[in-house]
């Protein structure tokens, strides 16, 4: 089945690389209409080389998130896609973690990704649309990692929304999905890995013996924005080289 989201539009954000900037050229390559969204200036040449738009923009700034929905919505004409892929990391033990560690972790993997899902719900609901939400989780909501505990806490409140937010848009048609990567070569974890133990360590607990690229994520997030997946809501889809199994 080929997975097609022509007529589609959509914003994704933390979209200047990685695993956002894999899911966004997948889904501009399936057809959609996509509006990337990042705080780094570099969200505009990402955007250029798939040939969709952009807007560099903080999502923990007061009123970002409904600005960037609604933008996205006056330059693609309608949103019927949201894929919250931004996220922020604090490394390291509790104990010697700051509350403003605390704050920013939540400000941007949680509170985004809320008012995000709000802003877009509400003009789905308003337009008659039966839409799609795809959060990006983490293993690390399902099982406990030490150094990023506080990651850990905002990722499993990520999954808990995706949840509510399935229950409670079903009956306007909108479906509400989680994928849960596992360790995958982005920005985020280029430190871990250039450990050379720290990553044997890694690459010891994942049956499948491998650190993952950002573009092994992406055709799960096509799918399950997609009308194949349209019986699919409330799932949180792990995409981890059986680390989870394990």
């Amino acid at each position: 089945m080929r997975l097609d989201l022509t007529g589609e539009a959509g914003l994704v954000t933390g979209a200047a690389g990685g695993i956002g900037a894999a899911i966004a050229e997948a889904l501009a390559g399936a057809g959609a209409r996509v509006m990337l969204v990042d705080r780094r200036e570099e969200v505009h040449e990402t955007a250029r080389r798939i040939g969709a738009e952009a807007l560099a923009t903080n999502l923990a700034a007061d009123g970002a998130c409904e600005e960037a929905v609604e933008f996205a919505a006056r330059s693609l004409g309608r949103i019927s896609l949201l894929v919250n892929a931004a996220g922020v990391q604090a490394r390291g033990p509790l104990i010697e973690l700051e509350d403003a560690d605390w704050e920013r972790l939540n400000a941007v993997n949680l509170g985004a990704a809320f008012r995000l899902c709000r802003a877009s719900a509400r003009l789905m609901i308003s337009d008659g649309v039966a839409g799609s939400i795809l959060n990006v989780a983490s293993i690390s909501a399902s099982v406990g990692v030490p150094g990023i505990v506080g990651y850990g806490a905002t990722k499993a409140g990520l999954v808990q929304l995706t949840r509510g937010l399935a229950v409670e848009l079903a009956p306007h048609g909108i479906r509400a999905n989680a994928i849960a990567p596992g360790y995958i070569r982005t920005a985020m974890t280029e430190d871990l890995l250039s450990d050379e133990d720290r990553r044997e360590q890694v690459l010891a607990r994942i049956p499948l013996g491998r650190i993952a690229e950002p573009e092994e994520i992406a055709p799960t997030a096509v799918f399950l924005l997609s009308r194949a997946a349209s019986y699919v809501t409330g799932e949180v889809v792990h995409v981890d080289g059986g680390y989870v199994a394990r």
